[in-house]
């Protein structure tokens, strides 16, 4: 019998081997890269003093014990300063205002993906926290970027962790241990239980990925 490979047929056939290969290759990438996009700040707390900064901070304190506690006396403290600081120029309220829009600001940007590297193929080294273990292998984990980031320190902003999923599973002994993984980075945000020596914590991640290989670093 004779098979007859038609034009199409190869120009289809040399479509999809190139595609694959195309597939496997992955971009080796820094930290640097999951950053998405900022916009600047002006600091509209520049021309203040430390004396007025210090009585800014103080106007916060009481309007927040003032509101929790219903307490009148600290409300009549915020009412007095406030005028002490606005006799100044200082304008206390849209200062404040400020500083929510700005903190809104900051969060947004910690947990926004570059949309340059979603949906990419790519290899980042980092730090394993296990999730999951099956045995001695971890079978869902974190990728953090610096050792002992959300164990000693803060967890980083979402968008520099990435969980990992890995069925296959990656022999650790603990949350020191420096790695590769290459697989298609995903955006899709994430909160995980990271369960700690001292109890557990609640880590949001921006991205997510399947790791195509999991490797030690070297």
């Amino acid at each position: 019998m004779k098979f007859v490979v038609t034009t199409a047929a190869v120009a289809l056939i040399a479509a999809s081997l190139s595609g694959a290969g195309h597939a496997a290759e992955a971009r080796e990438i820094g930290w640097e890269e999951l950053t998405g996009p900022t916009t600047p700040i002006e600091n509209p707390f520049e021309t203040l003093t430390t004396e007025q900064m210090e009585n800014l901070a103080r106007v916060l304190r009481l309007d927040t014990i003032a509101e929790e506690d219903n307490d009148k006396d600290a409300a009549a403290d915020a009412k007095a300063l406030r005028g002490v600081l606005y006799d100044q120029g200082v304008k206390v309220d849209f200062l404040l205002s400020e500083r929510l829009r700005i903190m809104a600001q900051l969060e947004a940007e910690a947990s926004a993906p570059n949309a340059e590297v979603v949906g990419k193929t790519i290899r980042i080294p980092g730090y394993l926290l296990p999730l999951e273990m099956n045995g001695d292998t971890a079978t869902e984990f974190l990728l953090v970027p610096t050792i002992g980031a959300c164990i000693h320190v803060p967890p980083p902003p979402a968008n520099q962790i990435v969980r990992v999923s890995y069925p296959e599973g990656f022999e650790t002994d603990g949350y020191y241990t420096p790695i590769w993984i290459t697989g298609e980075l995903r955006n899709e945000p994430s909160v995980s239980e990271l369960f700690l020596v001292d109890g557990s914590d609640d880590v949001s991640a921006t991205y997510q990925l399947k790791a195509t290989s999991v490797e030690l670093y070297e």
